[in-house]
């Protein structure tokens, strides 16, 4: 049997390490483009709509949203990320259906509501 080692009287317990970061930048900025989707998908359905979510978020808009009598196109986006001048031409100058509106979303780090946009 074994006994325990005892420190020496007087000595320091060593510092904790740092233990380092589970996910890199790039992915820590994806998941939270994701939570800022989510939410906006959240309330859009609460609003009674039907939301489909563009794959892999490539294209001019992130979500599509399906309503009664209208159809939103929205580009979500989150923190310190924004609309650059060439995604919000882009967008302008797209022909779309009379019902269709499009949509600007930013959600702002620490701010509950997001701010909406209609390009």
């Amino acid at each position: 049997m074994s006994t325990p080692s005892i420190p020496a009287v007087g000595s320091v317990p060593a510092a904790p390490q740092p233990t380092p970061d589970p996910a890199p930048k790039k992915f820590r900025s994806k998941r939270k483009g994701a939570r800022a989707e989510g939410r906006c998908r959240k309330a859009l359905e609460a609003a009674g709509y039907l939301v489909t979510k563009a794959g892999g978020s490539l294209g001019l808009f992130d979500l599509i949203a399906l309503g009664p009598c209208d159809v939103r196109a929205i580009q979500v986006k989150s923190g310190t990320n924004r609309l650059t001048p060439h995604e919000r031409e882009a967008i302008k100058e797209l022909t779309l259906a009379p019902c269709v509106s499009r949509e600007y979303w930013l959600y702002l780090d620490r701010v509950r509501e997001p701010r909406i946009e209609h390009l």
